[in-house]
């Protein structure tokens, strides 16, 4: 990981420096969580920013046309000291940052399969109230595959999401799985977020129908937490032991 904030020690305090991007709420949030490479050991570990301290620069990131609810900003980090007590318990590692990831990970997984389940509810009510030719949709062929191939996927994600709580709950779940599954059901919910565009026509592009809504939120979820490719990477170094992010 090319983690290039740092914390440097300094007696009872920490030193962090640099910069985030995509910090969900960092103008407006109480307190900020940052991770940082340690100057000493080169080992990530996690601190607790309160307020706006000396240092300390949060800017709202503008123009955003997905997963608007949330604003997210740029950070900059000049000098901001933080007192020891403010260091994340357990944090010594990137392998412990690496526990966050995996839920926060397995979290889009179950996001993208919601954006899933809702487009394919769309394109299914939408096909059968449509008529064209004196029939409903639904009554064409192609219009019936489509759907199938689309419930055959989110059916898919579903399991993945049921696979990996169970895993949760039995405290087995890894990074590998969670990576898998975030990986898999963002591509899925694009391609079945897609066809509902597609079933819609024209009707697709409009805010009532919701489609496009799911459309441009998964944009998001498809790369935070980690792109498809950076998932792949994880994976592929599971199944092979060779590292091949370089």
């Amino acid at each position: 990981m090319a983690l290039e904030t740092t914390a440097r020690r300094e007696g009872d305090e920490w030193v962090l420096e640099g910069a985030k991007r995509w910090i969900g709420n960092a103008t407006i949030a109480d307190v900020t969580v940052v991770w940082a490479r340690d100057e000493a050991d080169g080992q990530v570990k996690g601190f607790l920013v309160e307020g706006d301290p000396a240092g300390w620069e949060a800017t709202r990131i503008e123009g955003k046309g997905s997963v608007r609810a949330v604003w997210q900003a740029d950070i900059t980090l000049a000098g901001v000291r933080v007192p020891d007590s403010a260091r994340l318990p357990g944090g010594e590692t990137f392998k412990d940052t690496g526990r966050v990831l995996a839920a926060t990970r397995l979290t889009c997984a179950f996001a993208a399969l919601g954006h899933a389940v809702g487009a394919y509810e769309v394109a299914l009510t939408y096909c059968k109230e449509r008529e064209q030719f004196g029939q409903p949709l639904v009554g064409f062929q192609i219009v019936q595959e489509k759907l199938v191939r689309m419930l055959a996927e989110v059916t898919s994600m579903q399991l993945y999401c049921l696979q990996c709580a169970r895993l949760t709950d039995e405290g087995k779940l890894r990074d590998t799985f969670a990576g898998l599954a975030k990986m898999n059901n963002t591509i899925k919910a694009r391609q079945v977020i897609a066809e509902a565009r597609d079933l819609l026509g024209g009707n697709g592009i409009l805010l009532e129908n919701h489609v496009m809504r799911h459309m441009v939120d998964i944009e998001a979820i498809h790369t935070f937490e980690g792109t498809a490719t950076i998932q792949a990477l994880i994976v592929g170094r599971d199944v092979t032991g060779v590292a091949a992010f370089t």
